[in-house]
This record gives structure tokens, C-alpha cells and sequence, in this order.
């Protein structure tokens, strides 16, 4: 390895890395191989010897229009490009490049998400549509504009093994799974998303690489290392010797994102297993990077972060020291609400099941903030009083909370209502799961196709393990995930419950009424199990007692209620068990 006499403009690391047309049908290849003697550019049956900058990164420009397949020959292996836009057959084929501008975009005039009054709605690819492609989900787009969500979040589409999956065990970070459409189907998307006055934010993965990539891309070099074990393998090398190409790797591949595809954010994936102890968090660096490619196209991004912290840091700006993240996932008020409603407390639920917890959830919902964690065994988190509602995201369910149950299932139909009723009304930016908003009773199963035998057995054996201690499941057989009918029954059917659609179409128009902002009030009574909060002119009434409770509705109106909550008596209306309504 070189290092080049004058470094001029930049650090070689920091030019495009992959393949870059140059506008002319000629495309710049470039890539960072440290760990390798030789390096050549495959394209057109042809090999070509390929330049070094310095520090290991090699380029070579040449013939090569979008859609030429190519791959770098490493001391006579050719392998994927770790920065490829597209994979046409799959992880283990060529890459190709991909010409941004051969794209006939129809959105000038779409600007993004409006951040303090987003309504978002997670889909997964594969299973929101029979076709499982993106194409096949733009049918449905002006459906979901209808209701009331203004942006939906796909979970994760970077190249993974196999025609389906989840996505979280992702290998090439910057290109469009292929079984979905590639980046051309995406673009398709994004498009019509725009165009149906919704914006569209991306799930990236950016703390662990799928097994069955990783010896392909550490061939080039020390993109992941030892020093950190995620949960699901190595973790992404942010501060270890010669990480900073490969922080630049992963930054190049969120501005990417939100440049090339119009993509209007960002969520972060499990950002606590992310390793970093720069002085520079890569957090904050995504974060800044996905910004300034919105501010450049003139569009309002959203950064998301799922965190585990519970550090109020990650949504704090960068000025005051924050990673500037725009909002977070707040599992805990989902936590609050399901074990409330369910009963169920194994796992992390344990150290829920008060209705103190969901009235201090309505104020910030992290908990603990501060305090002691018994499951922990220490304290944990700190307060969140000066961030704003907004930078909140809460949900009833999501794909975790569904799918990483033995059995896929959704909450129980009967308290479906007074859960939607609860998340919708919130202060908080609410989510939607797919299906929920019209009462999907399909399950979202744990499903991979993994083309490594060894990975496959692993993941099923490891799966049965998983719940085999857990006495919600006694009795169930856990599906096999890589069986093609766990991925097939996990399809919505679009079986529509009326009654539940209605409710989700009432709570998102009359949201739009409540003022914005942290509640005013936030009182309960845990003995009757009654929860009364008050926002602006509006209050909201939660009956998660085991019996009615007499609620005084005198000067003022009952705006909405769960089906069934109320029958009147003489001191007002009686509230039944698992019921709630709105006053104003």
C-alpha cells in the first residue's frame, strides 16, 4: 500500500466509492482493498488493471453505462463490489452500475416530511403485497394517504441472501434488494409515494453485516473487526485502526440513499450496537450527511434512531452535544400499553405492567430515565424533559413486537381498539405496523432464506432455543424460518375488520384537531385503572380496569370512542373495562 505524495482536495477514501458514471457512458469504478495484492477492474469479459491512490484505494474509468455488470478481481477472485447500487443475482453475482440520471424523476415539487406532524406506517416489501415487489405496492399507496399516515418506512431492502427475509442481515448497504425490483422499482416507489403526498424513509442497517457476506467483503479490508461482538455477529470497524474508509463506506451509502433515490430519511437500526468511540460518533455523522443530502435536493429529512440507550443524547442537536437524530423509537410505551392490556410480563416486559408507567409514559415515554432497572440490575437511561413530542415514535405494534414472538401474532383482537385509541391520541409521532389500521389478523412470522446451509440450520435451531423457556408459548411449535410457507403466511389477506377500520380513520382525523405538543395533564387512578390526559381542549379517558367506571361528561362533548365503550347512566356515561373516549 501507497500513500500518495500530496494529499490535495482529500483523502483518496473520500471520492465516490463504487461505481460513479461520468455522464458519457464511461463509469469511474473505485474501491478501497487494502488486504489485497492485486486488484482489477471485470466488465465486458474484460480485466483491467486498476490505479492506486493511496491507502489502498484503486480506480480505473472506462466504457460502462448503466446496467453493465462488473466485478473486482481480488488477486484472481472476483467479487462483488462492496458498494454496488445493484445486485441482479444476488449476493454472490456481479454488481452493476447504476446511472442516477436515467431515471425520469416526477418530483420537483415534493419537499419532504414535515417532522412535528408525521403519521408514519411500517410495511415490509416482501409481505405487504401478494407480488411482494415495489412496484406492486404503489396500488396501495393513495389508500394510505387517504387514512391519514403522510410517510411509511420500509423495513430493511440492502441486497440480502435468498428471494426473502427481513432484511437485517443485509451485505451490500447501498443497493435495492433485487427479488424486490432494485433500484429502479425503489425509484418507481419513491416516486409515486411522492406523488401521493407521502414521504418515504428508508430502514438501513449500519452495525453488523449478514453472515453470509462478511468473508467476501473482508477480503477488501477491515470493514468490520474483533474488538466489538454485536448480537448477530462482527461488528462494522468505526474506530479501529484504518476505519475511517469504512466509516466513509457506510456515510456514502446513507447520503446515497436520499441523493439517488429521493428517499426522504432515515430509521437507524439498533444504534446501541454501534461501536464507536471517536470523538466524531458516526451517528452524528450519518445523521449530518442524511441532512445535508436532503438540504441539497431541497427536501425535509427525517433521522430515525432505534436505540436502547434510553440517553436523551441521540436526539439531542449536534450543538448541544446530541447525535441529532430527529426522532426515536420509544419501545417502552409500547411496553407500557401491551402488558396492561395483555397481562403478558416475561422478557423485558417484566418491569411493566403499572398504569403508573403508561401515565409517565404520556409525559416522555422512556422508562427508566434514570432510575433503577430491575431487570438491569442497575440505573439506567435519564430524563428526556427537554426534547419535544414529536421526536418520539410510539406504536402498538411493529415488527419486532410482532414478529419476534414464537408465533408471529399480532395483540389480540379485543384490545386492539383501546390500543390504537391510546397510540393514535398520544403527543407522540405515532407508527402504524402494516394491517393494524384495518385489523390484519395474518401473523408476521420470522422468515430467511438463507443460501448458506450452515447459517439456515443455525437460525432455525437457534430460533426453537429461543422460546423454548418462555411459558406463552408452551405447547406451539415455533415455525421454521426458512420454510417458504412461514414467508407465505405472513402475507396480509387485507380481511378487513369494518368497525376497527373506521376507528383508525377517526382517530387519525380527529388527531389532526388536538393541539400539538406534551400533554398538559396526565393523571390515573391504579386502583380503578382509569388514565386522563389532557391535551390543549381535548381529554382523553382510558378505562384499563377489569370493571366500568362512571365518567362525568357534564359541558362537555364525547367527541370519539372505542366501539362499545360508553352506556349512559345519570351521573354520566359508564366506561366499560378496555374502553376509551375522547372529550372536548
Amino acid at each position: 500500500m501507497t500513500r500518495p505524495a500530496a494529499l490535495g482536495s482529500g483523502l483518496p477514501w473520500e471520492r465516490p466509492h463504487g461505481a460513479t458514471p461520468t455522464g458519457d457512458g464511461r463509469t469511474t469504478f473505485r474501491t478501497w482493498a487494502p488486504r489485497a495484492e492485486r486488484v482489477e477492474l471485470e466488465v465486458d469479459g474484460r480485466r483491467l488493471p486498476m490505479t492506486e491512490e493511496g491507502f489502498g484505494v484503486l480506480e480505473v474509468t472506462t466504457d460502462a453505462p448503466h446496467g453493465t455488470d462488473y466485478r473486482f478481481v481480488l488477486d484472481g477472485e472476483p467479487l462483488p463490489d462492496p458498494s454496488s447500487r445493484w445486485q441482479p443475482e444476488g449476493i454472490r453475482g456481479p454488481s452493476r452500475v447504476v446511472d442516477p440520471g436515467t431515471f425520469t424523476w416526477t418530483d420537483d415539487g415534493w419537499r419532504g416530511i414535515d417532522r412535528e406532524h408525521a403519521v408514519l406506517y411500517e410495511l415490509h416489501v416482501g409481505t405487504f403485497t401478494a407480488e411482494g415487489t415495489f412496484d406492486a405496492a404503489i396500488e396501495h399507496l393513495a389508500g394510505l394517504a387517504e387514512l391519514g399516515v403522510t410517510a411509511f418506512e420500509i423495513m430493511p431492502v440492502a441486497e440480502f441472501p435468498g428471494a426473502r427475509g427481513w432484511g437485517y442481515d443485509g451485505v451490500f448497504l447501498s443497493a435495492a434488494q433485487s427479488t424486490y425490483g432494485g433500484p429502479e422499482g425503489l425509484a418507481r416507489l419513491v416516486d409515486a409515494a411522492h406523488a401521493a403526498g407521502l414521504g418515504v424513509v428508508l430502514d438501513v442497517v449500519y452495525n453488523h453485516l449478514g453472515a453470509s457476506g462478511v468473508q467476501a467483503i473482508e477480503a477488501y479490508g477491515p470493514y468490520l473487526t474483533d474488538a466489538h461482538e454485536t448480537f448477530w455477529g462482527k461488528a462494522v470497524n468505526y474506530d479501529a485502526e484504518d476505519c475511517d474508509p469504512v466509516r466513509e463506506w457506510v456515510l456514502q451509502s446513507a447520503e446515497g440513499w436520499i441523493r439517488d433515490l429521493h428517499l426522504d430519511g432515515l430509521r437507524l437500526d439498533a444504534i446501541h450496537s454501534i461501536f464507536d468511540g471517536s470523538a466524531r460518533p458516526i451517528v452524528g455523522e450519518i445523521s449530518r450527511r442524511a441532512h445535508e443530502a436532503g438540504d441539497a435536493a431541497g427536501r425535509e429529512v427525517l433521522v430515525v434512531a432505534e436505540s436502547g440507550l434510553n440517553d436523551p443524547k441521540v436526539v439531542r442537536p449536534a450543538e448541544q452535544g446530541g447525535l441529532a437524530c430527529d426522532a426515536v423509537w420509544a419501545d417502552d410505551f409500547h411496553h407500557a400499553v401491551r402488558v396492561l392490556l395483555t397481562g403478558e410480563q416475561e422478557g423485558y416486559y417484566a418491569e411493566f405492567g403499572a398504569l403508573e408507567d403508561l401515565a409517565k409514559a404520556f409525559r416522555r415515554p422512556v422508562l427508566p430515565d434514570g432510575g433503577y432497572s430491575p431487570l438491569r440490575r442497575k440505573r439506567f437511561g435519564a430524563p428526556h424533559d427537554d426534547r419535544p413530542a414529536h421526536q418520539f415514535v410510539v406504536f402498538d405494534m411493529n415488527h419486532d413486537q410482532v414478529g419476534n414472538r414464537a408465533v408471529g401474532d399480532r395483540l389480540p383482537r379485543e384490545v386492539r381498539p383501546l390500543a390504537a385509541f391510546l397510540t393514535l391520541l398520544s403527543p407522540f409521532t405515532p407508527m402504524l405496523f402494516q394491517g393494524e389500521e384495518y385489523g390484519e389478523d395474518a401473523p408476521f412470522l420470522f422468515f430467511t432464506d438463507h443460501i448458506d446451509e450452515e447459517i439456515a440450520t443455525a437460525t432455525r435451531e437457534g430460533r426453537r432455543r429461543e422460546f423454548a423457556g418462555f411459558a406463552a408459548f408452551a405447547g406451539k411449535e415455533v415455525p421454521d424460518p426458512q420454510a417458504e410457507e412461514t414467508f407465505e403466511r405472513s402475507k396480509l389477506t387485507r380481511e378487513a375488520d369494518p368497525e376497527l377500520a373506521d376507528l383508525y380513520r377517526d382517530l387519525l382525523r380527529v388527531r389532526r384537531e388536538i393541539a400539538p405538543g406534551h400533554a398538559d395533564l396526565v393523571e390515573h387512578d391504579e386502583d380503578a385503572g382509569i388514565l386522563r390526559v389532557e391535551r390543549g381542549a381535548h381529554t382523553i379517558v382510558a378505562n384499563l380496569g377489569d370493571a366500568p367506571v362512571v365518567v362525568s361528561v357534564d359541558g362537555v362533548d364525547v367527541v370519539l370512542q372505542t366501539p362499545g365503550a360508553t352506556d349512559p347512566t345519570e351521573a354520566g356515561v359508564s366506561l366499560a373495562p378496555r374502553a376509551g373516549i375522547l372529550l372536548r
